[in-house]
């Protein structure tokens, strides 16, 4: 996983995975593994799901860059505090998972809370499969 600023201001992650380097076959289920790991957080909330290539189609002027077969997010929020307004800009989460073809690419915005960001970071890196042990 490496962390970028995309057009300079905004911090994210990104895990790049080979379909060979995963247990995942498809877009729609890494998006359900993320969905169990949101339920099973003890402060996440699942919000809902958004297809951005079924919109992005839809739309007269839309444009999809070639080997995109699938973009999807899951929305859920960390929010523990609510003790200014402004921090509303800056909620709900997001995790958006493309699937190009031969690899998945999987991004997620840097949030402002370490709560958020290490178990964004620890749910996305299980997506690669671990090797199993060889017995000796």
């Amino acid at each position: 996983m490496k962390q970028t600023l995309l057009q300079e201001k905004y911090p994210i992650y990104t895990l790049e995975v080979g379909k060979d380097e995963t247990r995942f076959a498809d877009a729609e289920s890494i998006i359900a593994y993320l969905k169990a790991c949101i339920d099973a957080h003890e402060v996440a909330h699942y919000i809902g799901e958004f297809d951005h290539l079924e919109h992005t189609r839809s739309l007269p002027a839309g444009q999809i860059a070639d080997g995109i077969q699938a973009a999807r997010h899951i929305l859920f929020c960390f929010g523990t505090k609510l003790m200014d307004p402004h921090v509303m800009a800056v909620r709900p989460r997001s995790i958006g998972v493309v699937d190009q073809g031969d690899q998945f690419v999987v991004t997620f915005l840097e949030a402002p809370m370490p709560l958020a960001n290490e178990a964004m970071e620890r749910w996305v890196k299980a997506i690669v499969e671990q090797p199993t042990p060889v017995a000796a």
